[in-house]
């Protein structure tokens, strides 16, 4: 099970976001084997989902919803 590590707030740059794009965050995710898994997810799909720093991550919510690709992207790193 992945658990909630850090959220990052947004970093747009001097562009800022292009219009109607929604805030999204970066949330970093490990495992009891010290995985770790880096998400970017809308902030208010977080907020809707009640999630915050400590809180498992629904893995099983996402696919159900289908928000794998159209809310989050996904990258794996194995900590060493």
């Amino acid at each position: 099970m992945w658990k909630i590590k850090h959220i990052f707030d947004g970093d747009y740059g001097c562009e800022g976001r292009l219009s109607g794009q929604l805030p999204k965050v970066s949330v970093t995710l490990t495992d009891e084997k010290g995985n770790e898994r880096y998400v970017s997810a809308e902030d208010a799909w977080l907020t809707e989902q009640g999630l915050d720093v400590g809180d498992y991550w629904p893995c099983e919510l996402e696919k159900r919803r289908g928000y794998t690709n159209e809310h989050t992207d996904f990258w794996h790193k194995k900590v060493q």
